[in-house]
């Protein structure tokens, strides 16, 4: 099975973006989790740590399609660094607010102003689009190694989080990640030779990447799957801390992410060439039934176990996902397409922390895991409904 993705490696500099990619996408997974834990320790509430996440999800998802566009536009390396920058100098600000205490409406501020940076998920699966453009089975393999990468970074990333804030100080989760988001940029861009050289403008269609039909769609069963996403976060975190054990919130969220990525990387191998509009029906019909399990959780060691299952049917999910826009959408809007549905993603992730915190204050905590239930629930009757017209978008842009 692993041999499918052995020829990604071998590509010139395909290490080099690889490496980099991971380091700030293990990065990117800890933002969330790390407010959570920063705000929830220094002001002792949920709501207000979910508010300050779900707005700052909500920045990054109205800067994400301009910047895709920029980045479609004039290239990866002219755009991610100037605002990357720009980013930084915001994050050093949130540190600071949290640190010294500065009234918390600061933090609406700050925190959404980090948000002002590519997206490097969009940024590597546009790589691959080029490298691998005559080799569809290699791109579909590419696109599945991407998601399996994410997920691995999202076992990674909540468990240092959570460590950091839990063994040092309320904004050590932040700080590293800041600090390891940059490296990871820095290290993505020096590949050169693997940056998708950008379609002159007279080559470009005229509009907006929104305008393809099809895109809207995807972008709402994105946002049902962020908000499972940021439920997972905020709502786990409020449970370990119930039972006395708030350091174990990283680990249990990783087990997600584990499930979520083990299936991903046997769907990359098994499914080349399935219809994927049936495949995106089943992946939304899973993630809602995979997540009612946790509600009935009686203890720690029992939530983790369901960890592992509730995840299997996400990566499969985004993997569809992507190769259905790949398909819909021009190369020249290839960034900005997949960057318009990852913003529902993201804006998924803020709407699932603000509802599932607020849920948890005022009902209890593991009562917030029907927030994801429902989201899923959503998810599978957009894909559902949406099957017939989906499927002629797929071949229309196959022939």
């Amino acid at each position: 099975m692993l041999a499918s993705y052995r020829p990604l490696f071998e590509v010139p500099g395909a290490r080099t973006f690889i490496a980099g990619g991971m380091v700030a996408r293990t990065a990117g997974s800890m933002f969330g989790v790390a407010v959570v834990a920063m705000v929830a320790a220094r002001s002792g509430s949920y709501e207000l740590a979910g508010a300050v996440v779900a707005v700052g999800m909500v920045a990054l998802a109205l800067f994400a399609p301009f910047l895709g566009r920029l980045v479609d536009r004039y290239g990866q390396r002219r755009i991610a660094i100037p605002f990357f920058l720009w980013s930084g100098v915001w994050a050093v600000l949130t540190v600071v607010t949290s640190v010294k205490g500065w009234p918390s409406w600061l933090l609406f501020i700050t925190f959404p102003m980090c948000g002002a940076i590519p997206n490097m998920g969009t940024m590597a699966r546009a790589r691959w689009t080029h490298i691998f453009a005559h080799d569809p089975r290699s791109l579909h393999s590419a696109m599945s190694f991407e998601q399996v990468m994410e997920e691995l970074t999202f076992v990674i990333g909540p468990v240092v989080a959570i460590w950091l804030a839990t063994a040092w100080f309320p904004e050590a989760g932040f700080v590293v990640a800041t600090v390891a988001y940059g490296i990871g940029v820095l290290v993505f861009l020096s590949a050169r030779s693997t940056e998708p050289p950008v379609v002159p403008h007279h080559e470009r269609p005229e509009g907006h990447a929104h305008h393809n039909p099809g895109l809207i769609p995807l972008a709402f069963i994105m946002v049902m799957t962020g908000a499972i996403f940021g439920v997972n976060e905020v709502v786990t975190l409020a449970v370990a801390q119930d039972h006395g054990a708030q350091g174990a919130a990283g680990a249990i969220l990783a087990l997600y992410a584990v499930g979520s990525g083990l299936a991903g990387l046997v769907f990359g191998h098994v499914s080349h060439g399935r219809n994927l509009v049936k495949l995106l029906v089943a992946g939304t019909l899973g993630m809602g039934l995979l997540e009612a399990p946790l509600l009935f959780a009686p203890n720690l060691w029992a939530l983790a176990g369901l960890m592992v299952v509730a995840g299997m049917a996400t990566a499969p999910t985004l993997i569809t996902t992507m190769n259905l826009i790949e398909r819909i959408v021009p190369k020249a809007q290839l960034n900005e397409g997949m960057t318009i549905v990852l913003t529902g993603l993201i804006i998924g992730i803020a709407a699932g922390s603000a509802v599932s915190g607020a849920v948890v204050d005022r009902v209890g905590a593991q009562h917030g895991y029907w927030v994801a239930v429902i989201a899923g629930g959503f998810a599978f009757v957009m894909a559902l409904g949406t099957r017939a017209f989906l499927s002629k978008r797929e071949l229309h842009n196959l022939r």
